[in-house]
Parts: C-alpha cells; sequence; structure tokens
C-alpha cells in the first residue's frame, strides 16, 4: 500500500529540471565538439582542415539555431531587430512562430525555469549564499518592473537601431561563452551575481531579467499549471518559500480564489511542487476555471 506514496515522493521535479538544464548546455555543446572543435573559443590546433557544425543536423545557440534545415530564432531578439532595423521579413517571424507556439502552449517562463542557464547558475549562487547565511531583500524590485524593462528595451533599440539587450544578454554571455568564447554581457553577468549575493533574492529573474518580461506576458495562455488540492493543503507556506519565481503567485490557490496559478509569471519549475509536505501541489493540464466563475450558474439557477 505504501509503494505508491513512496514512490511518488522519491521524485523530484527540480532534479529533473536541472538534468534538463545541464542537457540543454550539453546539447548546444555536442556539435561544436562532433565537428572536432573546442569549447570557450579554444583552438584545437592542427594544420588539418575541420567539418563545420553548421553542416550538422542541429546547430546554434539559444539566439539562434538550425535544426534539420529549419532555422528557428529567439523571438524578443527578433522583435529587437524588427524595432531596431524597422523592417519585418517574413522568414524572421517564421523562424521565431515555433519557439512562440512551444512556450505558448507550456508556459512562457518554462524557458527560465527549464532552459536559461542564468537561472541554472543563480540556483547554484543562491544555496550558495544560504550556506554562507547572507541574508538579502525578498523584493526589492516589484516582479512587475521586467514587463516595462522589456518595453524599454524595445523602444531603445527602435531609437538606437541596435537590438539593445543582445549586447548585454547575460544569456549569451553563459551560452555563447561556453559554444564560442564570446564575452558580450560577461560584466553584466557578473553584476548580477553580486546583485543576487548581496541585494536581492532572485531579483534578476523575478524583476529585472527583460527576456523574463517577454515571456511573462507570452505565459499568460500557458496549458502547463501547478494547481492545488485544497482539501490536503495546511497551509504551512512551505511552496511560498520555495517559489523561484515570486511567492505571491501562489496565493490565489491557496487563498481558494483560484483553481491553478494562473500568473504568467510562474516557471512551472516545480519546486513548490516537490516543497509540499503534503503533495496537495501538482502539475495539470488546461486552465480551468476559477470557483467563482463555476458557481455563478447555480446561483443563477437558485
Amino acid at each position: 500500500m505504501s509503494a505508491t506514496p513512496d514512490a511518488s515522493r522519491s521524485f523530484r521535479w527540480t532534479w529533473f529540471r536541472h538534468i534538463v538544464q545541464v542537457a540543454a548546455i550539453a546539447l548546444f555543446a555536442a556539435p561544436v565538439l562532433i565537428a572536432g572543435w573546442s569549447l570557450f573559443g579554444a583552438s584545437v590546433g592542427g594544420d588539418d582542415p575541420l567539418s563545420t557544425p553548421a553542416d550538422l543536423p542541429f546547430f546554434g545557440s539559444l539566439s539562434s539555431s538550425s535544426v534539420g534545415g529549419l532555422a528557428l530564432l529567439d523571438p524578443f531578439g527578433v522583435l529587437q531587430v524588427i524595432v531596431a532595423s524597422k523592417t519585418a521579413p517574413v522568414e524572421w517571424l517564421l523562424a521565431a512562430l515555433p519557439i512562440v507556439l512551444v512556450y505558448g502552449l507550456i508556459r512562457g517562463r518554462a524557458f527560465c525555469g527549464w532552459v536559461c542557464p542564468v537561472n541554472l547558475v543563480l540556483e547554484i549562487e543562491d544555496a550558495f549564499r544560504r550556506k554562507l547565511g547572507i541574508e538579502v531583500r525578498e523584493a526589492p524590485v516589484p516582479r512587475r518592473a521586467k514587463l516595462w524593462i522589456a518595453l524599454g528595451v524595445l523602444a531603445l533599440s527602435a531609437l538606437t537601431s541596435v537590438p539593445v539587450f543582445e549586447a548585454f544578454s547575460p544569456i549569451s554571455a553563459l551560452n555563447k561563452g561556453v559554444l564560442f568564447g564570446a564575452v558580450t554581457g560577461l560584466w553584466m553577468l557578473a553584476a548580477i551575481m553580486l546583485a543576487e549575493l548581496f541585494w536581492g533574492h532572485r531579483v534578476w529573474c523575478r524583476a529585472l531579467c527583460p527576456l523574463g518580461g517577454f515571456y511573462e506576458a507570452l505565459g499568460r495562455a500557458g496549458l502547463v499549471n501547478v494547481k492545488l488540492d485544497q482539501e490536503a493543503c495546511i497551509h504551512c507556506n512551505a511552496c511560498k518559500r520555495s517559489c523561484l519565481a515570486d511567492p505571491v503567485i501562489l496565493e490565489p490557490v491557496l487563498a481558494g480564489e483560484d483553481a491553478v496559478v494562473r500568473a504568467g509569471d510562474c516557471m512551472a519549475c516545480g519546486a513548490c511542487i516537490d516543497a509540499c509536505p503534503t503533495k496537495a501541489l501538482s502539475f495539470g493540464l488546461g486552465r480551468g476555471a476559477k470557483p467563482a466563475e463555476t458557481e455563478e450558474p447555480a446561483a443563477e439557477h437558485a
């Protein structure tokens, strides 16, 4: 009788998610290594000609990739280039569309929780900070700020004719740095790590990252959502303490005002599910309806 509960408790979404994050890095690194190149832009030496990673079925970075000859582009990067160049080639839009559809169907900020290398680094730093006993502010900047920062990046890109975020993106600093030795954005990554260590808990991912702001807006339509079993919940707030996005996004379901975590900020990271001692939280498909919306017809009938 106890085998099933024990098996469910042994599985941790956080562990699985970290495996996916590392696998994503390995996926991008594999073509470079298979072609005989070195990571971090290091020279392999020798005079023999080397094959080109771009000739392989998969090659690229988080900004631009090719899968079986199909070009895939970062949609927020495409938006920046469009407003900067004042043109919107159809091929750019088509290359960004599959990414928009995938994260739109799953959850926008699933990218942040499951793929973004910066989030992985900051999670490691967060654990390190806790071991050192360093206390930081929980919410020094409102989480909605990243939406306005994303709009500000687009506005500046239009004014300067330069895709602004790409010039200092810490995501590119990690992704392209590992693959090609690019250093653009490393200074920004260092600044973010210092801010996370001494100023604010998850401040970059929660409140400042413009790409996170873009995916938050997209995440309002996601079908993968955290749901709550109200009868099993003991209101211990362990889920809120573990939330990588922002604890306030859990409040509507904890208060019984909603059936799922509806906020676009949710990364679908599973941290709250892992933290719940009664397993009251789980992943579900579909947005569902708010309790008040489901009760209205009955009230009208009465």
